[in-house]
């Protein structure tokens, strides 16, 4: 009786290890899928806001990492053609050439 007990618990206690090893794995390839896509996130911010500081040169832009779209009224939809892909929605002051952020948001497909 006593060694069918003791059989019992080592069984016990190798299955806690292997799924401690299993979560241990999983865990890190959350922080590696995490900071993959933290990456992939700045670079498409950074993409975007390029593409809003040089949107007074069309010709530039259209070249660049962004699809450029009008949105009438001197206001433009710049989306980055990376993923994940992000919108914004900038207004270009005609006299100044300022442009105002207007909106942001994540383009899901």
């Amino acid at each position: 009786m006593i060694l069918a007990w003791v059989i019992s618990l080592l069984l016990l206690c190798s299955s806690l290890i292997s799924y401690i090893e299993r979560l241990g794995a999983l865990r890190i390839i959350e922080v590696n899928t995490m900071s993959e896509s933290q990456k992939k996130f700045i670079a498409a911010e950074k993409a975007v806001q390029e593409c809003e500081e040089n949107i007074t040169a069309l010709s530039q832009a259209k070249s660049s990492l962004c699809f450029i779209q009008p949105a009438g009224n001197h206001r433009w939809l710049i989306s980055s053609k990376e993923k994940p892909g992000i919108q914004i929605g900038v207004a270009v002051d005609e006299k100044t050439g300022v442009v105002t952020r207007l909106n942001w948001r994540q383009v899901f497909e």
